[in-house]
């Protein structure tokens, strides 16, 4: 299927895209926090933030720049420790509004601004080198560089990937506002999101700043 546009393997690509898709990371788990905080409007800001990122992931794959960082020791580290920061960032964040501040739960019941979610939601998208790695050594296997019109194929196979996020993430937004219809006015329940959330943001720090080029 859409081999005569260079497309190599689709349905290889396909499911493997799925899978990708559905294993969980920050950038579903920032998506799905700002659904339950600030509902399906700004989930799917969050979600435009990751389809972006993703976007400029791919060309960059594409293009060769996703390679020369995984195989430039000193860009590769640059990128790890900047995504590791940032989600350690916003996991103390968190944490530090649940357990410092009376009467907060991070930005539950705040109005929050669509442009700060999207910025949030990018950064954590372009700096997240798994992501790189992912581009790097799956996604243009499916390219056939000979074809009379390889742009083509790349373009094929990123539309495929951001319909299948947008399809699980649609998902998470929905499932997320029906969850705050839930917990809205149980305070303790928001508040353990929220720690746990916190957490599982530095966990992913951690791991990412142990990751190994």
């Amino acid at each position: 299927m859409f081999a005569e546009f260079g497309v190599l393997n689709f349905w290889t690509y396909f499911f493997g895209a799925v899978f990708i898709v559905l294993v969980p990371g920050p950038n579903t788990l920032f998506v799905l926090k700002t659904s339950v905080a600030h509902g399906v409007k700004k989930g799917y800001l969050a979600a435009s933030g990751v389809f972006v990122g993703d976007a400029v992931l791919m060309f960059m794959a594409y293009a060769g720049v996703a390679t020369l960082i995984k195989t430039t020791p000193v860009l590769f580290s640059v990128v790890r420790y900047l995504g590791a920061i940032y989600l350690l960032y916003l996991g103390g964040k968190m944490l530090y509004s649940t357990f410092i501040l009376k009467g907060q739960t991070s930005d539950q019941g705040r109005a929050v601004p669509g442009g700060a979610i999207l910025r949030r939601s990018l950064v954590l998208s372009l700096t997240n080198p798994k992501a790189i790695l992912f581009y790097v050594s799956f996604f243009v296997q499916f390219i056939d560089v000979k074809a009379a019109h390889p742009g083509m194929a790349f373009f094929i196979l990123a539309s495929v990937l951001e319909l299948i996020s947008f399809g699980y993430l649609t998902f998470l937004i929905f499932s997320g506002a029906f969850v705050t219809q839930y917990v809205r006015t149980r305070t303790r329940l928001v508040k353990l999101g929220n720690a746990l959330t916190g957490m599982l943001f530095v966990g992913f720090a951690a791991r990412l700043a142990s990751l190994q080029s």
